[in-house]
């Protein structure tokens, strides 16, 4: 089973990415304001999967990757795969997984590593 992982980023936004069973990231959310908007799109895209679209693409280094959308707008991308293959497995996982996957929520560690 895969994962949701709520981080901040460094222009203070939050984001989500869906994390394989391996740990690997599949997919990065677009930007969130707030944290509470991030739970609340994943727990939107968890409830509501059979409404998500993915479109594939091949980049200009030649390596593959998806965009996902859900309810027709802009949801996530994809991470870079070296097949077409690949990114075929990556989306049979949000698939399978996504609607079971438990939320991590690692938006207010700061300092993991004390001096």
């Amino acid at each position: 089973m895969g994962a949701f992982v709520i981080s901040k980023r460094f222009d203070d936004q939050y984001k989500f990415v869906f994390t394989s069973r391996k740990g690997k990231v599949i997919f990065t959310s677009l930007r969130y304001e707030l944290k509470f908007e991030c739970e609340e799109g994943v727990e939107y895209f968890k409830n509501n999967i059979d409404l998500a679209t993915f479109y594939k693409f091949k980049s200009a280094g030649g390596k593959y990757f998806f965009k996902l959308f859900l309810d027709g707008a802009p949801f996530a991308i994809s991470r870079k795969y070296t097949t077409e293959l690949r990114v075929q497995k990556g989306i049979d996982e949000i698939i399978k997984y996504a609607s079971v996957s438990e939320m991590l929520d690692f938006s207010d560690n700061d300092l993991i590593f004390i001096d």
